[in-house]
């Protein structure tokens, strides 16, 4: 027999992959994406778009919402995959052929043959094509063929297609080949972190549809827990989780902040161990030196990253190593007051 719980009316909202109607703070990225689609509604190629920000930030979000969106009321058929589950050309074309409705073997086929089998049913359909590559990072370390497929697709197929790239790294495609650098024509829309008042309401408004009842200071503890962990959602959904869960076991009729504040250190930042292994390899060897030292002026850093390697960047793209590896808060990056040097140490 399973007894209804006094704590949660839902415990789904709280889900990472949950998308609710409405997506607070996030209205001005949603109507850019929205209308760089829009064109493949009216039969014309719509804008390639390239989305990068923090993690736990709404980027993901951002694409499905917006894709359901056009699903329903455009006509416009949107495919969306994980680089992290598909980051080889085969697995990439596979998916969308499959999604679209044409049959291939996973196993024993080709890539040319998977990319004739998908114009085939390009060329039958009737409705636009948008896909998005979450995660991007994978397929540009592991196989940029599929971008370059995807990206000339257009023209061998009548209706239009477009593509969505998603990363945490802004310079994921700095060092890309040129024939398929030559070929992006991408608009970029950069996530900012939220603020602790956005935060907060966020976590209000799903709290909610999540709880029966709630202690006020429970979403401003969950909120600038997560703000202090990098900003992610995701570690305040996970906040109001386990103590909606401590809360239920303790035969509590309310969520209280006692529930949260007990709670609060088994909440880390979710995945980190992923972003390190997101990271290119160059970043890999800088986190590394950075392990080795306290911490290291600019110049410093740079000359023991040049003895690590072999075929070392020059200083212009390794600024923007550093740059990436702040933005993911993996190291710190600052002016020292005594002398104005950039002092970088590891998180």
């Amino acid at each position: 027999m399973v007894l209804e719980s006094r704590i949660f009316k839902s415990e789904d909202v709280l889900s990472f992959e949950y998308i609710p109607e409405m997506l607070p703070h996030r209205e001005m990225q949603i109507k850019q994406l929205a209308d760089n689609l829009l064109p493949a509604s009216k039969g014309r190629k719509p804008q390639n778009t390239f989305i990068h920000g923090a993690p736990g930030i709404g980027k993901t979000a951002v694409v499905k919402f917006v894709f359901r969106e056009f699903e329903n009321y455009s006509g416009i058929k949107t495919v969306y995959l994980n680089c992290w589950d598909y980051n080889t050309a085969v697995a990439i074309l596979s998916e969308i052929t499959i999604k679209l409705g044409m049959p291939v073997g996973r196993r024993g086929w080709g890539k040319d043959e998977i990319l004739s089998r998908l114009r085939e049913v390009l060329s039958k359909s009737k409705k636009g094509l948008v896909v998005c590559l979450d995660e991007v990072d994978q397929l540009v370390r592991k196989d940029q063929s599929v971008l370059y497929d995807l990206l000339r697709i257009n023209q061998y197929v009548e209706n239009p297609v477009g593509l969505v790239f998603i990363s945490n790294n802004p310079f994921v495609f700095a060092d890309i080949e040129p024939r398929i650098r030559s070929s992006l024509a991408v608009e970029e829309i950069e996530f900012k972190s939220y603020s602790l008042q956005e935060m907060k309401g966020i976590l209000q408004e799903r709290m909610g549809y999540a709880f029966y009842s709630v202690e006020n200071g429970v979403v401003t503890l969950a909120a600038n827990h997560a703000v202090n962990k990098g900003g992610d959602v995701r570690v305040g959904l996970e906040c109001l989780m386990k103590a909606g869960r401590l809360a239920e076991k303790e035969n509590s009729t309310k969520m209280k902040v006692e529930h949260v504040r007990k709670i609060l250190k088994e909440v880390v930042k979710v995945k980190p161990q992923i972003i390190k292994e997101n990271i290119s390899e160059d970043e890999k060897i800088i986190l590394n030196i950075l392990e080795e030292n306290i911490d290291l002026p600019f110049n410093e850093l740079y000359r023991k990253y040049c003895k690590k390697v072999d075929n070392p960047v020059t200083e212009k793209p390794f600024i923007n190593y550093v740059k990436h590896l702040a933005e993911l808060k993996l190291i710190e990056w600052k002016k020292r007051k005594v002398d104005g040097k950039r002092i970088i140490s590891k998180v």
